[in-house]
């Protein structure tokens, strides 16, 4: 039997909980659940994992499981894959393998568009996309509507199926665990899944590097075989695996598994590398001292330009640039997102939230050269 321990970290005032599988110096695997289901979907995943030597991070993503409840406003994937960070910063781990099961796999995808070195590969399971997502509206809509208006209702059900003896399975233990749930929880995490980002565009997929194992199977339209394929073949480096049905891996992993593991092996090396032990980090301060001073120049630069010259830049490369010089200069961002009211500081919010993980160092160096590529255009314009 592997070894198996729960935490919890602060994220945002919210208190999210976690479970891990596995020796502490096993390559990290960090699984995400399904809507409304919780850490007991990947239970049966994370198992043969562990014991393969793998360290299988399950998070309770916001809303879920032993996680916090919060309002809608707060359910969004881009903001789960925000706490995906969080959780890595907490274990102080700087890359992993990551993975989901339908809503997990879209967070998956997002966290490797936002923050893509902390990402060494992608376990994408039932990925929800382009041509599953109008049946997912079609199907959640009614759900919202009943947990809304219907709750005195539900409320008594949920109560006593929260007393029933869990099944032996996890992955049934965690569908228990999400129709117990009271309904305005329900309602909130639905409500927040339907009014967020869905997936993330095609042409930021595209651009995703790391090595992914997509696994689909047929004949379920809420997870459409087709967005498996589409997905596979959109990004650079990924792979397809079939799966019979949707219960397959948690119920005869016999087929599936070694192919996982061998994907895996070939992603993965034996080295497991750590916040406070990055290389990549110690790289990139080697030279902070002239950094250091090229990023004083450019921030002087940006703060004496001219506001009548030819090139005026756009309201996304003026949130890009302050989004840059706050990492650059106080790190990830803390604190709780503006309210709906203050537009302009929750857009502020947003653009330096998606660069939460990226070193101080790189984001100088990013920021440097956004001031020199729009140096060039500057006197491109005049030179006109």
């Amino acid at each position: 039997m592997h070894r198996v321990e729960q935490g919890t970290f602060k994220h945002e005032g919210f208190t999210l909980a976690y479970e891990i599988h596995g020796p502490d110096d096993g390559m990290p695997v960090l699984l995400l659940h399904g809507i409304l289901l919780d850490a007991a979907v990947n239970r049966d995943v994370a198992a043969p994992l562990a014991e393969a030597g793998y360290r299988v991070v399950l998070l309770d993503l916001l809303g879920h499981g032993r996680s916090d409840r919060a309002e809608a406003a707060e359910l969004r994937n881009d903001f789960f894959a925000e706490q995906v960070i969080a959780c890595l910063n907490h274990l102080k781990v700087d890359q992993t393998v990551v993975g989901g099961i339908s809503l997990g796999a879209i967070v998956a995808l997002q966290l490797a568009v936002t923050a893509p070195r902390r990402v060494r590969a992608l376990l994408l399971e039932m990925p929800v996309m382009e041509e599953s997502t109008p049946f997912a509206a079609i199907l959640l809509s009614p759900l919202v509507f009943a947990t809304n208006y219907f709750a005195w209702l539900y409320r008594p059900f949920a109560r006593v199926l929260a007393r029933l003896p869990r099944p032996r399975k996890a992955v049934f233990e965690s569908v228990m665990n999400a129709a117990a749930q009271d309904p305005e929880a329900i309602r909130s995490i639905l409500h927040g899944v339907l009014v967020g980002p869905v997936v993330p565009q095609r042409r930021l997929r595209r651009k995703i590097e790391a090595p992914a194992l997509v696994i689909g199977h047929a004949g379920d339209w809420l997870h459409n075989l087709e967005d498996s394929r589409a997905l596979a073949e959109e990004l650079p480096n990924g792979r397809l695996l079939t799966a019979k049905s949707i219960l397959e891996l948690r119920l005869k992993p016999d087929r599936l598994m070694p192919e996982i593991l061998k994907f895996l092996r070939e992603t993965t090396s034996d080295n497991v590398v750590k916040l406070d032990a990055a290389p990549a980090a110690a790289a990139a301060s080697a030279d902070a001292p002239g950094l250091q001073q090229r990023f004083e120049a450019a921030v002087e630069k940006v703060a004496n330009a001219p506001k009548g010259g030819p090139l005026k830049p756009s309201n996304e490369m003026k949130l890009k640039m302050y989004a840059l010089y706050r990492q650059a200069r106080d790190g990830d961002v803390e604190g709780k997102r503006p309210g709906m009211m203050d537009v302009v500081g929750r857009f502020k919010y947003d653009a330096w939230a998606e660069l939460k993980g990226t070193a101080r160092e790189e984001a100088m160096r990013r920021y440097v050269e956004e001031v020199e590529s729009f140096e060039r255009k500057f006197a491109t314009a005049q030179q006109a």
